[in-house]
């Protein structure tokens, strides 16, 4: 079987090396198609823990790509200025441990106790392993007698990790075409056929993965699946990127409210990644650029701005046909919770278990699709609920989100649960929506808003479990496990 790839980037190349190897026993010729005259989008440089395994599927150790990517570890996300009217200035949401097992109980006791009116720490940071590792700079390796594992995620230079793994998958005996697909013809019952170049080139197969960016030239273009957008509940729809020298270390990603969308701050070894995810129906590109450039102190810079548009939702049929959608080509989220390679990720393991298992028959391509479209919406729904909190009163542009009310099902009874203070780890398991933002991230978010009631008038000064269970002391002497980055 040929299973041709139409798009390199760091897509076309995940999932060039995860088949080539978990696939390396069948016969199956996996050929990358890639434009010399296109080039990719190329500006995510933040992963979730999902990352780390994948590598760990390709035996590929941290320091054998790490240094040839500029990359650096990522433990959180700290968000800033999201909810001012709260009193609380900034809140981490981490990547969660294994030591969490005995800190996330206390949590989210702590939350329900604070959302009955009483007095107890619900600050994130204070409760999860890997907000420590980030303030005390720490590298996330312990020694053998030190049992519980680090979930960490990566930051990177997106290009050069889409050439590493381009590299790793010539290894894997994965063919590499250079040649800008002009047409696709199909078969008499719809499936694709061969892709032609534009100098009389062919290319035959029996399936296709689109990798084509926003352009979807397989999946949208020619075989006719359409988009739905999020335009109604995320009204981001562009971003500035412009890079700068490193000065924010830490490993950990920065996301900054700005007037009429955020800011990203991303350390990597050689440069600090910059970039303002915004809404033109709110804020023009130029006064976009000008705002990202005076935070940045760059207002007379000669440093240029690359502009994207961003187009926000997902495909109807993540697989249609003889053809899969990765990456851009079957949706996108804005990068808040970095979330773009997660998606990627997950989708080719899924589609990897029903495609060798199944033959790709219909049931599987139904499967997939049913799963895949969750994800997206499950993504969608964590993304949309940091804009409906705010509590800033700056622009429009907050007012309006908070204000909006085209939302899910399934959030709106999340959020109805948190301000009943019902269960909200058995609402997530009762609608199964925890394939990525479980009940920690949950609380997490809600509580680092400050989405609270006021304090009640009398309080008992006691069930406090962060001071109960002496957390504060477990968590530092753990931290003595671990070595500082240099």
């Amino acid at each position: 079987m040929r299973i041709i790839i139409v798009g390199g980037g760091t897509a076309g190349w995940m999932a060039a090396s995860l088949f080539a190897k978990r696939w390396a026993h069948l016969p199956i010729q996996i050929t990358v198609v890639e434009s010399p005259d296109i080039k990719t989008v190329g500006v995510g440089e933040g992963s979730t823990p999902t990352l780390q395994q994948f590598f760990k599927q390709l035996n590929i150790l941290d320091e054998d790509w790490m240094p040839h990517c500029n990359a650096t570890y990522k433990y959180n996300i700290k968000f800033s200025g999201w909810s001012p009217d709260s009193g609380i200035d900034s809140y981490n949401h981490p990547f969660f441990t294994q030591l969490d097992t005995f800190t996330e109980r206390p949590f989210t006791v702590n939350c329900y106790t604070r959302r009955l009116g009483l007095d107890v720490i619900t600050q994130p940071d204070t409760f999860f392993f890997n907000s420590y590792l980030t303030e005390h700079h720490k590298l996330p390796y312990t020694p053998d007698n030190f049992p519980f594992e680090i979930n960490y995620g990566y930051h990177f230079d997106s290009q050069k990790l889409g050439q590493f793994l381009m590299g790793h998958a010539k290894k894997l005996a994965v063919e590499h075409k250079l040649l800008t697909v002009d047409t696709v013809t199909l078969t008499d019952n719809g499936d694709i056929k061969e892709l032609h170049g534009s100098r009389g080139e062919v290319v035959k197969g029996e399936f296709f993965v689109d990798c084509t960016g926003f352009r979807s030239q397989l999946l949208q273009q020619t075989l006719g699946v359409t988009f739905n957008s999020f335009n109604d509940n995320l009204f981001n729809d562009a971003a500035i990127v412009l890079p700068t020298q490193v000065h924010n270390a830490k490993f950990e990603t920065q996301s900054i409210a700005m007037s009429n969308g955020w800011r990203w701050q991303i350390p990597l070894t050689h440069r600090q990644g910059n970039g303002y995810v915004y809404s033109k129906d709110f804020q023009s590109p130029d006064k976009a650029e000008q705002e990202l450039r005076q935070s940045l102190g760059l207002l007379d810079s000669d440093v240029e701005a690359m502009h994207l548009n961003m187009k926000v939702g997902q495909v109807n049929k993540h697989w249609h046909k003889n053809c899969l959608a990765l990456g851009l080509s079957q949706g996108f989220i804005e990068p808040l919770e970095a979330t773009a390679l997660h998606l990627v990720q997950i989708s080719i393991e899924s589609f990897m278990d029903r495609f060798q298992n199944g033959n790709y028959q219909e049931t599987d391509r139904d499967e997939f699709n049913k799963l895949t479209k969750a994800r997206f919406d499950s993504v969608r729904d964590y993304i949309v609920a940091h804009y409906k909190l705010n509590t800033r009163n700056d622009s429009d542009y907050w007012q309006a989100n908070r204000d909006n009310n085209i939302l899910s099902d399934s959030l709106l009874q999340l959020l109805d649960t948190w301000f009943t203070n019902g269960d909200v780890a058995q609402e997530i398991k009762t609608q199964n929506a925890h394939s990525h933002f479980g009940n920690a991230s949950w609380h997490c978010l809600l509580a680092g808003y400050g989405t609270f009631p006021q304090l009640a008038a009398n309080q008992p000064g006691t069930g406090d479990q962060f001071h109960e269970h002496q957390l504060h002391r477990f968590l530092h002497g753990c931290l003595l496990n671990f070595n500082a980055a240099k």
